[in-house]
C-alpha cells in the first residue's frame, strides 16, 4: 500500500493540464465517492495498528497534494481565460507557409534515383579544382578552346587552379583511387565564363555518368540512355543520337528526344522534333591510361547532362534565369511535386 502511494504522489506532482475537462477528470479520479484517494481511506481501516501513523501521514499528504495540485490547475486555467490581460486562447494559432523544392533539386534527386535503379552510385568532388582532374586527364590539349579565360573562372593568385567547368574531374578522382568495374553518376554544380540569358547562365548543374568494366560497348550505353529518357520523359519517348566531338570520348555522340509535339513542330523544337539534352561517348583510351586503368583490358562509357536543361524541359520553364532569382511566386508552383 505504501508503494502504491508513492505512486500517486509522483503521478499527483507530474499532472499538468490547461483543460477544465481534464482536471475534472483527475479529481474524480483521485477524490471522487470511488476514486484512487477515496479507496485507500477505505483500506486504512485494515492496516495493523503499529502501521497506522506512518501509512496515515502518507495518505493525509497524498489527498492535500492532490487537492492543492487540482486548485493550482483550476487558478491558472481561470488566470489564462482572463480577457482583461488582452490574451485570447479561442484565436487561432498563426499558421506557416510550407516550403518547396527547389526544381534543381527535384529534377537531380529523379535522376539520381532512375540511375540508382540500374546499380550507378552517386560521388562528389570538390568545385575548385587543379588543371589536371579539369582539362589535362580528360585529353584536353594545351591549345583547347576550354581553357581560354573566355570559358573558365580561374583562381587568381594561382592559375592552375580553377572552378571546374563540368564535373568530369570527379571522373578522374575516381578513377585514379578505384579499378574497374566503376559504375557512378557525379552531380553538381559548375562554372563557365558564359553571357547570362534566358539560355545560359554562369552558374549551372550537371550530372555525369562513367561506366567502366570488361566488354562495355556503345550499345550498352544506347540501352542506358534510352531506359533513362523512357523513365525521365515518359514511356513513348524516341532518342536519337548524332556524331559529335568530345576529347574524353571517342566515338562521341549527343543524345535527342522526342518532343511532345509528335515531330509535328512547335516553338520548343524549332520545328524539328527533337530536342538536344545530353553528350555521351565511349572513353577515350587515352583517359583510361592517364588515370591508370588498362585500356587494352577495360572499356566504358560516359554521358553528361545539364540539369537546368532537363527541368525546363520537365516543367516548361522559359527562362533559365528564373532557377536563381528565389522568386517565392516562382517556387511554390513546385509544391505538388514535394
Amino acid at each position: 500500500m505504501l508503494e502504491k502511494i508513492n505512486e500517486l504522489l509522483a503521478e499527483t506532482n507530474n499532472f499538468i493540464s490547461t483543460s477544465a475537462e481534464e482536471i475534472e477528470q483527475f479529481r474524480v479520479r483521485m477524490l471522487g465517492k470511488k476514486g484512487t484517494i477515496t479507496l485507500l481511506f477505505d483500506e486504512f481501516k485494515t492496516i495493523e495498528p503499529a502501521l497506522k501513523k506512518e501509512f496515515g501521514q502518507k495518505l493525509n499528504e497524498l489527498k492535500t497534494l492532490a487537492q492543492d495540485k487540482i486548485q493550482q490547475m483550476k487558478t491558472s486555467l481561470e488566470d489564462s481565460s482572463d480577457t482583461s490581460s488582452g490574451l485570447d486562447l479561442s484565436l487561432p494559432g498563426e499558421s506557416f507557409a510550407i516550403g518547396s523544392r527547389h526544381p534543381i533539386s527535384l529534377i537531380r534527386n529523379e535522376i539520381v534515383q532512375i540511375f540508382a535503379r540500374l546499380g550507378f552510385t552517386v560521388s562528389e568532388g570538390p568545385e575548385i579544382e587543379d588543371d589536371w582532374h579539369v582539362f589535362s586527364a580528360l585529353n584536353f590539349p594545351p591549345e583547347h578552346p576550354a581553357r581560354d579565360m573566355q570559358d573558365t573562372f580561374f583562381i587568381e593568385k594561382n592559375p592552375d587552379y580553377l572552378l571546374r567547368t563540368h564535373t568530369s574531374s570527379v571522373q578522374i578522382r575516381v578513377m585514379e583511387k578505384q579499378q574497374p568495374p566503376i559504375r557512378i553518376i557525379m552531380p553538381g554544380r559548375v562554372f563557365r565564363n558564359e553571357a547570362i540569358s534566358a539560355r545560359s547562365h554562369c552558374i549551372f548543374h550537371q550530372v555525369e555518368g562513367l561506366y567502366i568494366a570488361e566488354n562495355v560497348s556503345f550499345a550498352d550505353l544506347k540501352q542506358t540512355l534510352m531506359y533513362f529518357a523512357k523513365e525521365m520523359f515518359g514511356e513513348k519517348t524516341k532518342i536519337r543520337l548524332r556524331p559529335s566531338f568530345f576529347p574524353f570520348t571517342e566515338p562521341s555522340a549527343e543524345m535527342d528526344i522526342s518532343c511532345n509535339c509528335n515531330g509535328k513542330g512547335c516553338n520548343l523544337c524549332k520545328y524539328t522534333g527533337w530536342l538536344e539534352i545530353l553528350g555521351c561517348g565511349m572513353v577515350d583510351p587515352n583517359v583510361l591510361d592517364a588515370c591508370g586503368i588498362d585500356s587494352k583490358k577495360y572499356t566504358g562509357f560516359a554521358f553528361g547532362m545539364g540539369i537546368e536543361r532537363i527541368a525546363m524541359l520537365k516543367f516548361d520553364i522559359k527562362d533559365i534565369r528564373m532557377y536563381f532569382e528565389n522568386d517565392v511566386r516562382f517556387l511554390n508552383q513546385f509544391k505538388a511535386a514535394f
